[in-house]
């Protein structure tokens, strides 16, 4: 198991939530203390009619009786009154501050960079942003208020007990930090398994992700038995998992229950024989008895809300390690907003190399792209040519040299500018579950019906979504799994269309296509690119023959540079890989 942060420090860095509610926090607590002024209210009222009974029956009028009911009945309406405030109200306040850290969570999720996503499961994420705060509602709610009553009642209850009899009651709180001391160790347990409980749901979630998005090929592959036989495996895990947490939780109870007996054992015997010897009278040993049970039905709350109390600091745990994830790519506190690009990107002595493996990817790249230009990147897999491309958009950041657009260091601008004048159209389209509308708009927040029309129009897509029963309001399912590939690259590429950004790049947009689909994406493509820097990263060689410029990756560093005439006429590199394509049927 990982090791845990301490609870110190997850409380320091959870309680600045309460800011923004201390007046609900505040007059929950002040409710929290009348409830617990009618509780112990109780015993003393029993007490006085007790002795009154005992030694002075005739002194005990019915006036009396019934002052002391109407008082009673009057503290149980003001502890109604106060508990609906604290069941309702204070739970609220905790669902806001769950709200207030799922949005927290997700917001720092935007600002992580690839290498955080290449390296964590999906399943985790989501399990850490919705399942594990959900228990951090009942905590914030729960934890100041049963703390609190639980330290008023204690405190109020030695000072009443100690008044009725004061050997009695330090024989009875002896036993109480033994008892912490005690339910500490298992107390820790059950922390510790809970959290393994919670990072094991993340990893249940990924399994099943994994596998329902991967249906398809499972079912083509028959492997329905194998991904049964890997889910069963988890879910047994899981299970033992429980049984460890059961155990402790189980031991943890039963220790409480074991000084629970205790004490109400001394109570029976040293309060009989002080009854005996005359320490103490009738109405005290009852007053006392039900001090007593407060006092022990206090410690119970407090010890069964600890599994509560576990469930919710596992929760602020989780939290806090996905805002303790470093954000790699972040704006430099001088950065501008770029504005207006004109699209001239300038690659000076740039070396990149994977954090994860530090394996060189690129090294002392020099390459200038002027505006409007049209450059096609072709080479072996492997190569660096979307690496190369993903330093445009700060995807990373070079490990040596600097990009810059239009002079400007990137790394001297504002992400959010910087995007915004960069389209990509990648081989693998994502779209999110919604409405074909929704998901060209997505390129333009905000644009219009026509805008968005206008886009679908000039990437050839108007044509197959005014066949579509629902048109542009047809739903493509998770993923746009209800789409064909063509369809979907050129929904993407409407989606560009209606950013208009100056700079372009094609991420082997068409390679995947059937060569029907090809051709469409391809006359789309052709428009999109028109007026604007493109790089365009080539899986089919035959796309690229128009390109101003073609560049040869290859061992990091791009090893030739011209025209498609040019680098056949060479007769290296390039001409290799023009040829092996023509001889499988690539190119024509």
């Amino acid at each position: 198991m990982k090791n845990r942060m301490k609870t110190s420090e997850l409380l320091r860095r959870f309680v600045p939530y309460y800011k923004r509610y201390w007046t609900i926090l505040a007059f929950d607590l002040f409710c929290a203390s009348l409830t617990t002024v009618c509780e112990i209210a109780l015993p003393l009222i029993l007490r006085y009619l007790t002795n009154m009974g005992v030694s002075n029956l005739a002194g005990l009028t019915l006036t009396a009786v019934l002052h002391l009911t109407a008082f009673y009945f009057a503290l149980r309406i003001l502890d109604a009154l106060a508990n609906f405030y604290m069941a309702y109200t204070g739970h609220i306040m905790g669902a806001r501050i769950e709200t207030d850290m799922r949005r927290d969570a997700f917001a720092h999720l935007q600002k992580l960079s690839d290498r955080f996503y290449s390296n964590t499961k999906i399943g985790q994420l989501m399990s850490r942003i919705t399942s594990d705060l959900f228990d951090v509602t009942e905590f914030s709610h729960h934890c100041p208020e049963e703390f609190f009553i639980a330290f008023l009642k204690i405190v109020v209850s030695f000072a009443i007990l100690s008044g009725i009899n004061l050997p009695l009651t330090v024989i009875i709180f002896i036993f109480i930090p033994i008892m912490i001391v005690s339910c500490t160790w298992f107390n820790l347990k059950v922390r510790a398994w809970f959290k393994e409980q919670r990072v094991h749901v993340g990893e249940l979630n990924a399994r099943i992700e994994d596998s329902l998005l991967g249906n398809r090929v499972v079912r083509a592959f028959a492997n329905e038995a194998v991904e049964m036989e890997k889910f069963q495996k988890d879910n047994l895990k899981f299970l033992e998992i429980k049984k460890h947490m059961y155990f402790y939780m189980a031991a943890f109870q039963d220790t409480v229950r074991v000084f629970d007996g205790i004490m109400y054992t001394v109570v029976i015997l040293a309060g009989g024989l002080f009854m005996l010897k005359g320490y103490i009278t009738p109405g005290d040993l009852v007053a006392y008895t039900l001090y007593v049970t407060t006092l022990l039905t206090t410690i119970r709350r407090i010890i069964e809300f600890a599994e509560q109390f576990q469930k919710g600091m596992t929760g602020i745990e989780r939290f806090c390690e996905i805002m303790d994830a470093g954000i790699d790519i972040f704006d430099e506190a001088d950065a501008e907003p770029l504005e207006h690009a004109r699209g001239e990107i300038v690659f000076d002595h740039v070396s990149f190399e994977y954090p994860d493996d530090h394996n060189l990817v690129l090294e002392d790249i020099n390459l200038r792209i002027l505006p409007g230009e049209r450059i096609a990147l072709v080479g072996p897999s492997g190569g660096g040519k979307t690496t190369l491309c993903n330093l445009i958009p700060r995807f990373y950041d070079p490990s040596a040299g600097s990009v810059r657009i239009d002079g400007h260091d990137l790394r001297r601008l504002t992400l959010e500018s910087l995007r915004g004048q960069i389209g990509l159209v990648q081989q693998d389209v994502y779209l999110f579950s919604g409405t074909i509308y929704e998901n060209i708009a997505y390129g333009k927040p905000g644009a219009s019906p026509d805008e968005v029309k206008e886009a679908a129009r000039l990437a050839g897509a108007d044509e197959f979504i005014e066949k579509l029963r629902d048109g542009y309001d047809t739903y493509v399912g998770e993923r746009g799994v209800k789409l064909s590939g063509g369809q979907k690259q050129r929904l993407s590429i409407a989606r560009v269309f209606l950013k208009n950004p100056p700079i372009l790049i094609l991420d082997e947009a068409t390679s995947a296509l059937d060569n029907e689909s090809e051709k469409l994406v391809a006359h789309s493509l052709e428009r999109l690119a028109a007026g604007r820097t493109t790089i365009t990263i080539a899986h089919r060689l035959s796309t690229i023959r128009g390109a101003d410029r073609i560049l040869v990756l290859s061992g990091c560093h791009i090893v030739e540079e011209g025209t498609h005439r040019e680098l056949m006429e060479a007769g290296g590199l390039y001409y290799q890989l023009s040829s092996s394509a023509e001889e499988k049927g690539e190119n024509g």
